[in-house]
């Protein structure tokens, strides 16, 4: 299960570009138009071989100073709910402020575990800057620079020191299915729709955080771990940024699992943060099967399924080999359905394909339908092979690597697609030197 670390502080004190050096990425989980939340960041990092995943709260859209106010409070109380620990980032040349010592006020009533960083502390002798943010009353205060990374070797000797080093799972062999998705399109009832009339046949299996656990499944000749994330609620103190809310929570969710339902309401529609979770769960190269839940609510007619179906593959282009599958939870329409998908989708991504057969297969296909030149040169491919990893991911050995575009990488991985079977699952396809 993932461990969290949630950066918060006021804006332009540092959080990006501490996260970018964390992460060594760029990447937004969601798109770059979606409003308040386009500057939301996620990403993962590790340290002394302990993994963690790192949430930038960065970002907030100023508008007067009481609306500013309160945006930064509901972030900081979204973090301080959903991370194991804190880094709480000021600005050491500009000084306290009063919207400091508010964030810190609120950490601290938490009782959650937290760090206090003061950034921009460059060199050495501006050490003494940070004797005016001891009155916060943080146990662990650090001075650091994220521009230079300075200091934070030791931030992060005791930062990963919170986190759990997770144990082996007695049960690796067992597919983990996680029901994700938006507050109040259906995830709870379609649990209750598998385990409400069957818990004789369900036995917990210890979950590894406080707010997801494993049921273990064992019915209809179905076998498998369901990572319970009922939780993904909306609380009624949380009326607004809810999308990066559910973000938040879909992390953990995601991150502990090898197939992910995405639930979505019928009546609403594939929205943005349907979107935002769908890439979520691809970036992390988990499984893909797509709920669409209260179909029995929808008025139809001839081709309305074909059509909406159209409509979400659309949305989710260039990665559209996802099956979709309409269901009632109320009526239990199609749940069994679900489960078998779900598991084909867990055999693909386990699949790997022998490398004489993947040559023998795709060779030719190389030979007679080779990469466009470039600049007068030919790519011409050697040798190909499958990566021994937890998702589909293969290694096309050519002289001019460089020269390979996204399309006919798309072009590569669709033929791979229709000879084997990897529906469902995210897949890399990597051109390199040989």
């Amino acid at each position: 299960m993932a461990n969290i670390l949630a950066i918060v502080g006021r804006p332009n004190v540092g959080k990006s570009t501490l996260f970018n050096r964390l992460t060594g990425s760029l990447d937004a989980i969601v798109d770059p138009t979606s409003g308040v939340t386009r500057d939301r960041h996620y990403g993962h990092s590790d340290w002394n071989g302990i993994e963690f995943s790192v949430i930038d709260t960065g970002g907030v859209m100023i508008g007067s100073d009481d609306v500013f106010e309160v945006a930064i409070h509901k972030q900081v109380e979204l973090a301080i709910e959903e991370s194991d620990v804190l880094l709480f980032m000021v600005d050491g040349r500009e000084g306290l402020t009063p919207l400091d010592e508010d964030v810190a006020g609120l950490i601290r009533r938490s009782g959650k575990k937290a760090f206090l960083a003061v950034n921009k502390v460059d060199t050495p002798n501006m050490e003494p800057i940070i004797a005016e943010f001891y009155s916060l009353g943080f146990e662990h205060t650090f001075p650091l620079s994220s521009s230079n990374g300075s200091g934070t070797g030791d931030l992060l000797d005791e930062i990963v020191k919170n986190f759990n080093v997770l144990p082996e799972d007695l049960e690796t062999d067992l597919p983990r299915f996680t029901v994700v998705g938006r507050p109040n399109v259906g995830k709870s009832s379609f649990i209750n729709a598998l385990l409400g009339s069957e818990r004789n046949i369900v036995t917990p299996v210890a979950g590894t955080t406080r707010d997801s656990i494993f049921t273990r499944y064992n019915s209809y000749g179905f076998d498998f771990l369901l990572v319970d994330t009922a939780g993904l609620r909306k609380k009624t103190k949380v009326t607004e940024n809810l999308e990066f809310y559910s973000v938040m929570r879909s992390v953990r969710a995601i991150e502990s699992s090898d197939v992910c339902f995405l639930v979505i309401d019928a009546t609403l529609g594939f929205e943005s943060q349907d979107q935002n979770i769908f890439n979520l769960m691809q970036k992390n190269h988990k499984g893909i099967v797509i709920l669409v839940n209260k179909w029995d609510l929808v008025e139809r007619e001839t081709n309305t399924a074909r059509d909406y179906e159209e409509k979400i593959r659309q949305n989710i282009a260039p990665f559209t080999d996802v099956p979709i599958i309409f269901t009632s939870v109320i009526t239990k329409q199609r749940i069994h359905k679900a489960l078998e998908i779900a598991t084909e989708v867990f055999e693909n991504r386990k699949r790997h394909i022998a490398t004489h057969k993947l040559n023998e297969a795709l060779l030719p296909i190389f030979t007679n339908m080779p990469p466009p030149m470039s600049k007068g040169k030919s790519v011409k491919v050697k040798y190909v092979t499958q990566l021994k990893m937890s998702y589909p991911s293969f290694v096309i050995f050519c002289n001019l690597p460089q020269y390979v575009k996204e399309p006919y990488m798309r072009f590569v991985e669709n033929r791979i697609r229709k000879m084997y079977n990897f529906t469902g699952v995210p897949m890399e396809i990597y051109f390199r030197k040989k």
